[in-house]
């Protein structure tokens, strides 16, 4: 009877040593031992807890007799244990100190810890919240920044009874950017410099972002030379320093520019370049009208078509120059309020009408090269810078020429006769039928009227039909003296017996008809 009194009073003693415990409830705990997976704990259970060695973040800096809080999970499970969790104790422990402090609408910092489907989990003082890509307001944040930087975020949502919060970046960036705006209005000044991102890009310039607010670069304020399009300059995402040139803070508007930052090199064009300076440059753009030449960098001439070649005909630059090419020319104008500068090749040499009427006296035979055509005659090269032109009705006293290359050929040398030289004008004519005698005269006895013949016919017309007759004398048979029906049914190449009616030796012309 002792005994067995003795042993119920000792087991009354025994379990009123021990605490009542609950699943879920976070209590204090000593370690009584470690290994490679698991930390024992006692809590004052009747037996000793496991806690899984990964939920601690150092484990080689625990220590037995160390006091730490932990979660029961499960009083027993199948095999009899105890089982503890670090983890979710700090997690809880996290979570009620953040349901003490903040609510709904509050601004909050977290760390990003990791990227998840549809959005990011964020470690706020050691709890997960969720931050959804649409709210993140990560576009165009490289992924190791997101990562290792604490961003401030607002409470968007929060369930308390299920531990769940949501959170948004993007109300706060639009926060800092209203602040940013306001600040960065009242600071502008006209003629400030500012550090900008390149955000746009157009053909007439491009968008800087200056920390808020946005500026417009205008492509005539990038560069002091000539660009054809503002990326030449620029690219998207690039830093650089601009300056305030003006702004409107009602209509949000601020001009820019970069150019400004160097001195204008138009500044002492008439010092650096007098009338009468011979320079290189480099060829920029290439017009119908003649080349733009950088002389220097920010500086620009034309060279027009005029002042290329002493020539009277007009040139074409594009078939003369390349873009890039190096030219050398004289300066021969300057506007500086107008940043015009005139150049001129031709006046690097002497000019050749000077001497011409000496040099091509009237009737003199010379030679030369044929180097274009208009429909009313051929362009003669004698020497370089002077031309003349040899007019259709001056190509042969027999025919009819309709156009030059009828006779002549590009490229051909060919001789011909000084019919006049105009040095003021810049004009030479030249004769090809003149390098032998008119033959009209003898035409006109050898083809007396009424002489009958048979000749080729040329070609057929409104007004009548060109026929060859011998000595390549050409004639033509009037539309009054052939018959409709005739002259509809010719073709170049066939005989037509034909009747000299009229001949005119000084204007060398024979009318003849086909009425015999």
């Amino acid at each position: 009877m002792a005994e067995a009194t003795k042993k119920s009073i000792m087991e009354e003693l025994y379990n009123a040593t021990l605490k009542t415990f609950v699943e879920g409830q976070i209590v204090p705990g000593t370690i009584v031992a470690k290994n490679n997976s698991e930390v024992i704990v006692d809590i004052g259970f009747k037996s000793e807890g496991f806690v899984a060695i990964e939920e601690f973040r150092n484990p080689a800096e625990l220590v037995i007799g160390q006091t730490i809080e932990v979660l029961i999970e499960t009083i027993e499970d199948e095999e009899g244990k105890l089982v503890l969790s670090f983890g979710k104790a700090e997690k809880m422990k996290g979570w009620q100190k953040i349901v003490d402090v903040i609510n709904e609408g509050d601004t909050v910092d977290g760390r990003v810890a990791r990227v998840v489907k549809g959005g990011y989990i964020v470690d706020i003082s050691g709890v997960e919240a969720f931050l959804p890509m649409s709210l993140s307001a990560f576009r165009g944040v490289h992924q190791e920044q997101i990562m290792n930087n604490t961003w401030k975020f607002l409470v968007a949502k929060m369930n308390k009874q299920r531990r769940n919060l949501i959170l948004s970046r993007r109300e706060v960036v639009q926060k800092e950017h209203e602040e940013s705006r306001k600040h960065l209005w009242g600071k502008l000044e006209k003629g400030q410099r500012r550090v900008g991102v390149v955000k746009g890009i157009t053909d007439f310039g491009a968008f800087i972002d200056l920390g808020g607010v946005d500026g417009l670069l205008h492509i005539t304020d990038m560069s002091w030379s000539r660009i054809s399009h503002p990326s030449e300059i620029v690219s998207l995402g690039q830093r650089l320093e601009v300056v305030i040139l003006d702004f409107d803070k009602e209509n949000s508007k601020v001009s820019l520019g970069l150019k400004q930052i160097t001195a204008n090199p138009w500044e002492a064009v008439y010092d650096k370049y007098p009338a009468g300076t011979v320079v290189k440059g480099r060829i920029v753009n290439i017009m119908p009208y003649g080349v733009f030449v950088e002389i220097d960098k920010g500086i620009e001439g034309l060279l027009h078509s005029s002042e290329i070649t002493w020539q009277k005909k007009m040139v074409n630059p594009q078939e003369m120059f390349t873009a890039n090419q190096t030219v050398e020319v004289q300066i021969i104008n300057v506007d500086k309020d107008a940043k015009r500068i005139s150049l001129s090749m031709k006046q690097l040499e002497d000019n050749p009408w000077l001497k011409a009427e000496d040099k091509f006296p009237l009737n003199a035979h010379v030679k030369g090269t044929v180097r274009g055509f208009a429909d009313y005659g051929a362009f003669v090269e004698l020497e370089h810078g002077l031309e003349g032109m040899i007019h259709v009705s001056d190509m042969s006293w027999t025919r009819k020429v309709n156009h030059p290359q009828e006779v002549l050929q590009k490229g051909q040398a060919v001789e011909i006769v000084v019919l006049g030289v105009d040095a003021k004008a810049r004009k030479i004519t030249l004769g090809l039928k003149q390098l032998q005698e008119n033959p009209w005269v003898d035409i006109g006895k050898k083809y007396p009227v009424d002489t009958v013949l048979d000749a080729t016919v040329i070609t057929n017309s409104n007004f009548g039909v060109f026929v060859k007759l011998d000595d390549d004398v050409e004639a033509l048979v009037y539309s009054s003296e052939i018959e409709k029906e005739d002259a509809a049914k010719l073709k170049t190449g066939d005989k037509l017996r034909v009747k000299v009616i009229k001949i005119d030796v000084e204007q060398m012309k024979i009318g003849v008809s086909a009425r015999v």
